[in-house]
């Protein structure tokens, strides 16, 4: 097996692949070092410390009111953050079909995975010119860097069914997460001990944040040459003419084949509306935190590291608890877990670091394993030589960060100018996504789709 190129690929059907299983365990491990390379962009920058500096930003320029006035439209300075967010999977949802469609009809993963990553990569690192009132420059930094990780997050996804065996998927999916919580909690380290001595190293506390985030785009654009070295593409014979096509009609397709689908649509109908919660008390915890609840970004930080160290263990605990319950009931469990979660940080009172890194600890233990699980379970209702373009769909609710969600904790602070009121209103994606995940059969869902069922699902 020849690695590192662009044009390495075979003919190959899925996870049927024929590689002896020390090669698919080295292009396993290839494959958790993108978690590894793009997590540190949704921990340190998404999670911690965009938000609230970019809210920082967009107040310096604001007017009288505290309103600022991107293309003429009124916007509260705090809730910019989140409309950008929901702005680039605006973005994202255009672009990801296109490019799952293009590599299921191409074979070639691997070459739109590099641009996506390095697109992002690029984006990210700019973010250190981010710094007076230029709020559209941050803004418009994150559209692209998020639209790029949606992207990629396609075309790295869908590797895993042609890399795992079924049996595999969930521990394999686990470990990808637990990969990227660890660098995630490295970087954050680090960041850390930036931030608390920047007046020692000569720094500002502005100098400081446009560092951490810039060093983000560096360590993700470093590590993505470990998967683009190790990750193979493969041929698969085309369908139909074979044609790129236009972009909408790309999406169209995608959006029709899944129809005949019905059961892994009603999942990821699901998927989407839980994750979209997800995804929004991720990117919106640190400004809850500040704005809130008046804590330093010392103890900003300090939280989500705790978060991203019990991630990973959370994330190994629940494929063990998967192992004897099934993926589907422990996903369940995990989702009555988030809504308390939310009803507890509504009645947090403020400055209470305490109570905070005991919402962050709850948040840890259960944020990997339900993330890990979903990815495994949906890849088992993905029919062969679909990958890439079901997993498009899959990723407008994953780690692009889904629209609905971040748009409606905007429009709650934009109505009220309460972050409380904002961070309970996720509560309805919770329980929503309980009750329809709770009606997928998923075992008819696997059987349906042409996939062998698992013993436990």
């Amino acid at each position: 097996m020849t690695t590192g190129s662009t044009d390495d690929t075979e003919t190959s059907t899925g996870s049927d692949d024929p590689l002896d299983p020390g090669a698919r365990r080295r292009e396993q491990r290839g494959w958790y070092f993108y978690d590894f390379a793009c997590s540190v962009y949704s921990t340190s920058v998404v999670t911690v410390f965009l938000g609230p500096y970019l809210t920082s930003v967009a107040k310096r320029a604001a007017d009288g009111d505290g309103f600022v006035h991107p293309l003429g439209i009124p916007v509260r300075a705090g809730s910019l953050f989140a409309y950008s967010v929901s702005l680039s999977v605006i973005v994202a949802v255009v672009l990801m079909p296109i490019a799952g469609a293009w590599a299921d009809r191409t074979g070639r993963k691997k070459p739109l995975l590099a641009v996506a990553a390095y697109v992002g990569a690029a984006a990210t690192t700019g973010m250190f010119f981010l710094s007076g009132e230029r709020y559209l420059l941050g803004a418009f930094l994150l559209i692209v860097a998020n639209a790029s990780l949606s992207v990629s997050m396609v075309l790295y996804n869908a590797y895993l069914p042609q890399i795992a065996e079924p049996a595999e998927r969930d521990a394999v999916s686990s470990r990808g997460w637990a990969f990227g919580y660890t660098s995630g909690a490295l970087v954050l380290m680090l960041d850390l001990a930036l931030y608390l001595g920047h007046e020692g190293l000569g720094l500002s506390e502005s100098e400081a944040v446009r560092i951490c985030l810039a060093s983000a785009g560096l360590w993700w654009g470093a590590f993505t040459l470990i998967p683009l070295r190790r990750l193979r593409d493969r041929h698969i014979p085309p369908s139909g003419d074979g044609a790129v096509g236009s972009g909408w009609r790309q999406l169209v397709a995608t959006v029709k084949d899944m129809r005949r689908h019905p059961l892994t649509l009603s999942f990821l109908l699901a998927y989407l509306v839980y994750n979209d919660g997800v995804q929004t008390v991720i990117s919106q915890a640190s400004i809850y935190g500040s704005e809130e609840l008046h804590l330093d970004q010392s103890t900003l930080i300090t939280a989500v590291l705790l978060v991203q160290i019990l991630a990973i263990a959370g994330a190994l605990g629940m494929e063990r608890l998967a192992r004897t319950h099934g993926a589907k009931r422990t996903i369940l469990g995990s989702l009555a877990i988030w809504t308390l979660i939310l009803v507890a940080a509504y009645f947090l009172p403020a400055r209470s670091p305490g109570w905070f890194f005991a919402l962050a600890a709850g948040i840890g233990l259960v944020l990997g394993g339900s993330q890990a699980l979903s990815r495994s379970l949906f890849s088992h209702l993905v029919p062969r030589g679909k990958e890439a373009e079901y997993f498009s769909a899959y990723e407008m609710s994953d780690r692009g960060l889904s629209w609905l969600g971040p748009l409606v904790f905007g429009l709650a602070y934009q109505l009220t100018g309460s972050f409380r009121d904002a961070i309970i209103s996720l509560v309805i994606f919770f329980a929503l996504g309980f009750f329809l995940l709770a009606r997928v059969p998923v075992r008819r869902a696997v059987a349906a789709a042409g996939n062998p069922v698992p013993e436990r699902i």
